[in-house]
């Protein structure tokens, strides 16, 4: 039997790097940072516990790893061409896409966010990120901007207010959520001309009254 070459050893190196995030995304995502264990991510990624201290000391730096991760796809979304208007459907549809798709990474995104024992880690991803979510905010201020807001980054503050809340109360109420329809209202409230194509499917039926499920 022939030695893998390095490309074969590099690609399952990295294929096993991925296995052990994925895990640790469902584990924070469903337990919190602290329930969850090392053991509880090994067990779930089917992988050594010395494989994963091997890539990462500890859950700090699975948790870095996966915010890092996170801010990347958020400001990846603002990068859109077109005009004003165009660029602005794009990233609402964007954003609301993401939320509906990676309901687990916004789970994990906004326990760590908020939590006391993982708020200062986000600040220092944030803060070694400040490049690029200056890049996000003055894209988004520049949009604006050219849309003929009178502040533009009040706007901007507030759009991102709007969203995020709509990230919560997708990350929450998962499927009782009437994506399509708040979709809708956001084009009204923007001045967009209304979506010709449902962005997904298949939305709830009307507007109820949400309540969380219980966990498990």
């Amino acid at each position: 039997m022939s030695p893998r070459s390095a490309h074969t050893n590099e690609e399952m190196r990295e294929q096993s790097r991925e296995k052990i995030l994925a895990a640790a995304l469902t584990e924070f995502a469903e337990k919190g940072y602290h329930e969850a264990s090392i053991s509880d991510i090994t067990a779930r990624a089917g992988v050594s516990r010395g494989l994963i201290s091997y890539y990462f000391p500890g859950k700090q730096a699975l948790v870095d790893e996966l915010l890092d991760r996170y801010l990347d796809g958020v400001v990846e979304i603002t990068e859109v061409t077109g005009s004003p208007d165009e660029r602005l459907a794009a990233i609402l549809d964007g954003v609301l896409l993401a939320a509906v798709r990676t309901i687990p990474v916004q789970r994990m995104a906004l326990s760590l966010v908020v939590g006391p024992a993982t708020h200062g880690l986000f600040a220092q991803v944030e803060a070694r990120k400040e490049e690029r979510i200056v890049q996000l905010e003055d894209r988004l201020r520049e949009l604006f901007a050219a849309r003929g807001a009178a502040d533009p980054a009040l706007e901007e503050v507030f759009f991102r207010s709007v969203l995020e809340g709509v990230i919560f109360k997708t990350a929450v109420y998962a499927g009782q959520y009437p994506m399509e329809r708040v979709r809708s209202r956001l084009y009204e409230l923007y001045g967009l001309p209304a979506p010709q194509n449902p962005l997904i499917l298949p939305d709830p039926p009307p507007v109820g009254r949400m309540r969380a499920a219980p966990a498990g």
